[in-house]
């Protein structure tokens, strides 16, 4: 991803006494955070989802208790990516990936203009939320999680979840229903600061060791192009030294794991620049933050990687890594 900065770099000459520092205070106030713990509303979290889908989601995501605009969010993201033309191998279609069957027998007509357009974000949208409703309902004197409950419905059908009591012993359905539940707390707008990264100190170190190499568009580190990186090359090898696979591209980074507003940052957490501050599918580049308000930033072609200010008009957010967060990832984007 690549990005034009303006504004002047503090450059490598900065003592790396100051990151040591900043990552140190990673710690200390993860000890103060970890007390209060996190909460969760069925609010989403701002520039979480593009603006255009947002009130629809925010309005049926709460269409019944098993379900919250966070988790519906996340069903729309895994299953089309935001993309409403989307149409699968299956013949599966639109924004929520209906089957025409399904689509014949739970497709509402969201907006009221007399037809159930499966291609429609409007008719989608509520379509894919009272699905899921419908499904709670099936299953809703099954022991266990109702929204777990409802999410293995929806990949195995209600008979096998009344079946088995509960979510079936398929793998790919509880690797689904995880997936899902995982996914859903990267549109979570928290009610308390979310909980910090314990990876966080490790890849700000790998992130350092490589101030001053020169900038490489599609750099991934290797060898062959002599150990430079662009920006999501270098956020994704960082995070690979604490086992954690983030996807190449960085829009595609976006989603794993909380977001933290500005005045909760942590050192190790991810900084996004987008085009379009409503929507997050416009990321076009990413930085680790290192605490007081700089990152670890491989910029542009022409440029080292280097300390910069992450303050500037295209600044959409930032997000907290987490191991299940990545894992939960859709299969990210061609480089």
């Amino acid at each position: 991803m690549r990005k034009v900065w303006l504004g002047v770099s503090v450059g490598i000459g900065v003592s790396l006494s100051f990151v040591v520092l900043l990552v140190l205070g990673t710690y200390m106030v993860a000890a103060n955070l970890a007390g209060g713990g996190g909460g969760t509303s069925v609010g989403l979290a701002k520039g979480s989802v593009p603006a255009a889908y947002a009130s629809l989601i925010q309005r049926y995501g709460n269409s019944c208790p098993a379900l919250n605009p966070a988790l519906l969010a996340a069903q729309l993201y895994q299953e089309s990516g935001w993309n409403a033309k989307a149409q699968s191998p299956a013949n599966a279609k639109g924004l929520a990936q209906f089957i025409p069957a399904t689509w014949a027998s739970h497709g509402v007509d969201g907006d009221k203009d007399g037809k159930r357009d499966i291609w429609n974000p409007n008719d989608a949208i509520p379509s894919a939320a009272a699905y899921d409703c419908s499904l709670a309902k099936y299953v809703k004197d099954v022991p266990g999680n109702l929204t777990h409950n409802m999410l293995a419905s929806y990949n195995a059908g209600a008979y096998a979840v009344i079946k088995y009591n509960g979510v079936p012993p398929y793998r790919e359905t509880q690797n689904y229903v995880k997936t899902i539940t995982n996914l859903s707390k990267s549109f979570e707008a928290p009610t308390r600061t979310v909980q910090p990264s314990r990876q966080s100190a490790a890849a700000i170190y790998f992130a350092q060791k490589q101030l001053g190499k020169p900038y490489l568009w599609g750099g991934n580190g290797t060898p062959e192009q002599g150990g430079r990186f662009d920006c999501s090359g270098l956020t994704k090898a960082a995070y690979k030294t604490v086992g954690i696979e983030l996807p190449r591209v960085a829009n595609d980074q976006w989603n794993a794991g909380p977001h933290p507003k500005r005045d909760e940052l942590l050192p190790g957490d991810l900084v996004f620049f987008a085009y379009d501050l409503d929507d997050p599918r416009s990321i076009h580049h990413v930085g680790i933050y290192v605490g007081g308000g700089k990152m670890i930033n491989a910029p542009y072609t022409g440029a080292v990687i280097r300390f910069d200010p992450i303050d500037s008009p295209d600044y959409i957010g930032a997000t907290r890594v987490t191991k299940d967060g990545a894992k939960a990832l859709p299969q990210p984007s061609a480089a």
